[in-house]
């Protein structure tokens, strides 16, 4: 048989145009006046939104520029306020110094802190040298005012200590005494109002009161006007220095000063302060709106400068966003998108119209490409194709053949057109004709037949049917294909036979098994029947000899009679642990909940009840669960811990220990682990641990028989789990195993 399903010429593939080839789209004079409309109607809308949007924004900026301008007048005009009622205060010096009552009656008459809010009082301080205080002193003593206390003490060419201060209110009290001359920021305001006859402002200062009164950290500023003799009207600055005797001044709280001036929250659409003394070296911040927020993006700023009393302040104006000072540019937006999205539409429009032609010759020439192509493909796919393939009529006749079904057949393809394709086999019937064949116009159908070819050779062909639609005219019904089984028909029959085959050898290889082991069974009991006769012969006539004729033997021959009783003892207790392995291999298992806790506990018990004497400390992990036979994991516990219990015997602090590890995947079960500080083990004889009647240490060492860890192997090899040892000379051991979860 010919297996290269190619066709017997090589045919070149036809020549396929480029995929993903661009259609030209004709170009119509639509597009250009679409582009026109589009251009002028954008161009419109911008500039009425333009024009529109600045005038707004114009009249937005002159009220903002008002409001400040007002905002500045209004502070100025608050100021001239306070310097008008520090010039009344002046006045009541014209004739003779008030008393400390009379000031109090006259501060209280102006209601200062009703009609000046953030005033803190008015006060008096006298210009004096230091005899001039002895004697303010001695008058005060002497008034019963009490003794008038310099803050801060020191000895200075001049004072000016504050000596009335009302309203008398606590804060006011603790400032009494106070040397203001002494305060390089308050000294240069005095000054400045001895020197011109004015009233003059301080730079920002804390405030005495906020010491005592608890204000916190606001800045304060004082306004000091000058007192002269009686009857002076210096005019000079020399007869103004000589002149002087002190001068009247009001504290005052910035923050309370301008909220007062500047009720503008309501009036000024959102305009925020901050206001700054700039007349020493650096500016600093006297007053800032709470409300400032330094993200948002003002629509305005403005910085106005402002002479007070000497002082000279900047007041750094911020307005609200854009939005919020002229609303209306959100109408403008609004009517520039509407305008912008007419425009667009208009020109979708003369757009859509322009491209509708071009657009339905673009889908008929695509369509035709595509068309062509899917027809090439399947040709190509037909024609190169390595499983026969064939196209079938409604009749089942072959309507067209490539080349591949025309090697599987041993024919020429072009023979098999109008062929009835049933009839190239010959194990059925018409397929066409059954009902299983009427399915195929539904679905697809695979099946299984027989064909000889022409030079005789019988061979087996996997076809798959499988509807397919046609050409308006065409009579094609259905896709068949064709695959050769016959190799893998012959492999499957194969391995089905070695399989067969495979069975037989294991059911045969069990026997033999089993027999075995009943064979090894019954050699054991034997064994051990066998032995135990002669044993227990030489074991009485040992015992007799020993006890009938002890006298007549020497100290050797007893001797000799006490190793022969316990070797023989020692062969006894071997036999019966030859026998406890061969029962550990029969019987079946019966798997039941276990607390292994609770084993462990009893076991520990058992060994403590043994030997009373021995102290030794075990930790038991509570609720360890596992599912096993009973007896057979009692057992493997008892190996275990009397293992531990054993050679931790010449250990100072001997310690046992029982718990699981957790387990290391999902649905893995946990592993238990019997650990103890004892003699341990070297790590190269791990391997011998769990061999039956190997032992690591002498007899007279540690006793026993060589059994217990091969017993405990086992028992965990016929659960199902597995076990492993670790351990170091004089470090102790440690034993895990595992034990499966609940059997299903």
């Amino acid at each position: 048989m010919n297996s290269d399903p190619r066709p017997p010429s090589s045919v070149p593939p036809p020549s396929l145009p480029q995929y993903g080839r661009s259609i030209p789209v004709t170009p119509f004079r639509g597009y250009l006046l679409a582009l026109l409309v589009l251009i002028g109607s954008v161009a419109s809308v911008i500039v009425f939104w333009r024009n529109a949007y600045e005038r707004e924004l114009r009249a937005a900026e002159a009220d903002f520029i008002a409001g400040t301008q007002q905002i500045a007048a209004l502070l100025q005009q608050r100021m001239i306020n306070y310097e008008l009622a520090l010039g009344s205060s002046a006045s009541v010096f014209s004739t003779v110094r008030p008393s400390p009552q009379q000031w109090q009656s006259f501060v209280e008459g102006l209601d200062v802190q009703e009609r000046f809010p953030g005033m803190l009082g008015m006060g008096f301080a006298p210009y004096v040298t230091p005899e001039g205080f002895r004697q303010l002193q001695i008058d005060s003593r002497d008034a019963g005012y009490g003794l008038l206390r310099l803050q801060p003490p020191g000895i200075r060419p001049y004072y000016g200590p504050v000596l009335y201060l009302a309203p008398m209110s606590m804060e006011n009290r603790s400032v009494i005494g106070f040397d203001m001359f002494a305060d390089p920021v308050r000294r240069e305001a005095m000054l400045a109002a001895r020197d011109s006859g004015k009233a003059k402002l301080s730079g920002p200062v804390h405030l005495q009161q906020d010491r005592y009164g608890g204000s916190g950290e606001q800045a304060g500023l004082l306004l000091y006007a000058p007192i002269y003799r009686i009857g002076d009207f210096p005019i000079t600055v020399a007869a103004r220095r000589e002149s002087l005797r002190g001068w009247v001044y009001v504290p005052f709280h910035i923050p309370q000063f301008v909220r007062a001036a500047l009720p503008y929250r309501e009036r000024y659409g959102g305009i925020d302060l901050k206001l700054y003394d700039i007349g020493g070296a650096t500016p600093q911040l006297l007053y800032a709106d709470e409300r400032q927020e330094p993200s948002a993006d003002p629509a305005f700023v403005s910085s106005l400068p402002v002479e007070i009393y000497g002082r000279t302040w900047r007041m750094d104006f911020r307005s609200a966003p854009v939005d919020v000072v002229s609303p209306r540019l959100a109408g403008l937006r609004t009517t520039l998108a509407v305008g912008l999205l007419i425009s667009l539409l208009l020109f979708w429009l003369a757009m859509l119209l322009a491209r509708t032609e071009n657009r339905a010759r673009q889908i008929a020439a695509q369509l035709t490409e595509d068309y062509r192509r899917s027809e090439q493909r399947f040709r190509m796919a037909m024609v190169y194709s390595a499983i026969g393939k064939a196209l079938l009529d409604k009749e089942g006749r072959v309507v067209e053949a490539n080349p591949a079904l025309g090697a599987i057949m041993d024919r020429d393809p072009a023979s098999l057109a109008g062929v009835p394709f049933s009839s190239l086999f010959d194990d059925a019937s018409d397929p066409i004709r059954t009902v299983e064949m009427e399915a195929v116009a539904e679905g697809v159908y695979r099946t299984t037949r027989r064909l000889r070819r022409e030079d005789g050779e019988l061979r087996y062909a996997q076809l798959t049917y499988a509807p397919v639609p046609g050409n308006v005219g065409q009579d094609i019904a259905r896709l068949v294909q064709v695959e050769d089984a016959t190799d893998r028909l012959r492999a499957e029959a194969q391995v089905r036979a070695l399989n067969r085959n495979l069975e037989t050898r294991v059911v045969q290889r069990t026997r033999e098994l089993t027999a075995a082991n009943n064979e090894l069974e019954s050699f054991a009991y034997s064994i051990s029947h066998d032995l135990r006769t002669p044993l227990r012969s030489i074991e009485g006539f040992s015992r007799l000899l020993s006890e009938r004729y002890e006298s007549s033997l020497d100290e050797a021959g007893r001797d000799y009679l006490t190793r022969i009783r316990n070797a023989t003892s020692r062969m006894s207790d071997l036999i019966d642990a030859l026998l406890k392995m061969a029962r550990l291999s029969r019987g079946q298992l019966n798997r039941t909940p276990l607390d292994l806790s609770q084993l462990a506990k009893d076991t520990i018990a058992e060994l403590r009840a043994a030997e009373p004497e021995r102290k030794v400390s075990v930790a038991i992990q509570p609720g360890l669960q596992a599912y096993g036979d009973a007896p057979l994991v009692r057992n493997l516990l008892g190996n275990l811990l009397g293992n531990a219990w054993k050679f931790t015997r010449d250990g100072a602090e001997p310690l046992i220990e029982f718990f699981a590890e957790p387990a290391q995947g999902e649905g893995e079960p946990p592993t238990f682990v019997v650990r103890d500080n004892g003699a341990g083990f070297e790590t190269e004889y791990v391997g011998k641990l769990f061999r039956p009647f190997q032992r690591l240490h002498s007899q007279d060492q540690f006793a026993g028989h060589g059994i217990g860890l091969a017993s405990v192997r086992r028992i965990v090899e016929r659960h199902g789990g597995a076990i492993r040892a670790e351990g170091a000379p004089g470090k102790g051991a440690a034993f895990k195993f595992t034990l499966p979860g609940e059997p299903e």
